[in-house]
């Protein structure tokens, strides 16, 4: 069944959406005109946008298997979790721990109209979805409780998100009121996209800004990401380059990535 804190919007397939040109940039085929336009400027000005997304995504798969095989976190809330792709995080943890809770969030209707993709979760586990905007964390936190239990271990996971909410919406504050819900023992994993990794990233944004293409990012460098963290304590390496975070392979740790990533325990 379903869950949803707000009306579903009507789609405007006007409007580039940020999970929409994600979804693109990852190969998948729930995109518009408007979606492909943005993917393929961002292309253009980073040619490595593409890439970089792959290995965010492979960085939130090392994530939850480390969260599940390592840790034995068995609930998680993933919060712009985009679109269906594989490896979404309920089949990552089931495949481990059949029992794994999952709640996902997105403010984009077309996720919620794929929402029954996301929730297809093994017997002994169960996945909700969320239409909602992470700047409006209590009533998440409220409708998530159906489903996962504030008070054991949950991994709350913003991944790739964090750098679509501007410092005018208090995004530290948000992470707070988040983490503040959780049990001792619980996690938080961030990944987002940095200023101080790659120059031609940072000049192919400001470029798609004037150029009218303006996703929204907002770039934060190592130690901005890091204060996400405080009062938290960092699983190792710490916060690093993406694909430096516990890599498997040669390959993903030498994968291209614009992003800070961690992960910490409360």
């Amino acid at each position: 069944m379903l869950s949803r804190v707000d009306e579903i919007p009507h789609i405007d397939t006007r409007i580039p959406h940020s999970a929409r040109v994600y979804d693109y940039l990852l190969g998948g085929k729930d995109h518009f005109e408007a979606d492909r336009i943005v993917a393929k400027a961002a292309i253009e000005a980073f040619p490595a946008t593409a890439e970089s997304a792959r290995a965010n995504r492979t960085f939130l798969y090392r994530v939850v298997s480390y969260l599940v095989t390592e840790v034995g976190i068995r609930q998680f809330l993933d919060l712009g979790s985009g679109l269906p792709a594989a490896s979404n995080v309920h089949e990552v943890a089931q495949a481990t721990a059949p029992e794994s809770r999952v709640v996902y969030v997105d403010n984009d209707p077309i996720v919620h109209a794929h929402a029954r993709a996301l929730l297809v979760s093994a017997r002994e586990g169960a996945t909700a979805y969320l239409h909602a905007d992470l700047r409006d964390p209590e009533p998440i936190l409220e409708q998530a409780a159906k489903t996962l239990d504030f008070t054991q271990p949950v991994a709350i996971l913003l991944v790739g998100i964090l750098h679509f909410i501007p410092d005018s919406d208090d995004p530290a504050g948000i992470v707070k009121r988040l983490v503040d819900a959780l049990a001792p023992g619980s996690y938080l994993a961030i990944s987002q996209l940095a200023p101080d990794i790659d120059p031609v990233m940072t000049a192919g944004i400001r470029a798609m800004k004037e150029q009218g293409r303006d996703l929204g990012f907002i770039l934060r460098d190592r130690a901005q990401v890091a204060t996400f963290f405080d009062g938290l304590d960092l699983v190792e390496p710490g916060v690093v380059h993406i694909s430096a975070w516990r890599p498997r392979t040669e390959e993903e740790a030498q994968a291209p990535g614009t992003l800070w990533g961690g992960v910490a325990r409360r």
